[in-house]
């Protein structure tokens, strides 16, 4: 979801809470990123599993990593494998797992950024 500076953000998290939405993670630095979710349960993952990420309008580095992915079908299956291994390691440690995959979607999102400029900046 892109919402534009001047959004009240506690306004829309109350609406998202609201829905059923839990604020797994917040960043206001160095720039925003709120990711929250639907469907982790004390008791496990629920049947379907939601993802919803917050940015400012053009602040995608997930776009990026996702077009180099289509274009580079060698790294989109390395991050499959390393998502697999990952998802052994962590899977009931949703916060370690996105860590440790962090590296790798910087790297080839910055990678992306420079093969294809800024093409979502507003």
């Amino acid at each position: 979801m892109e919402i534009r500076s001047d959004c009240d953000i506690n306004s829309l998290q109350n609406i998202l809470d609201k829905d059923g939405w839990v604020c797994m993670s917040y960043q206001e630095k160095p720039h925003l990123n709120i990711s929250l979710n639907k469907g982790y349960t004390p008791k496990g993952f629920a049947e379907k599993v939601f993802h919803l990420h917050i940015r400012y309008l053009g602040d995608w580095d997930e776009l990026y990593f996702r077009d180099y992915l289509n274009l580079h079908k060698d790294v989109a299956n390395e991050y499959g494998d390393l998502k697999l291994t990952l998802k052994e390691i962590y899977e009931h440690n949703r916060d370690a797992y996105t860590e440790a995959k962090s590296e790798f979607i910087l790297k080839y999102s910055n990678m992306a950024r420079e093969e294809s400029g800024n093409i979502y900046k507003p």
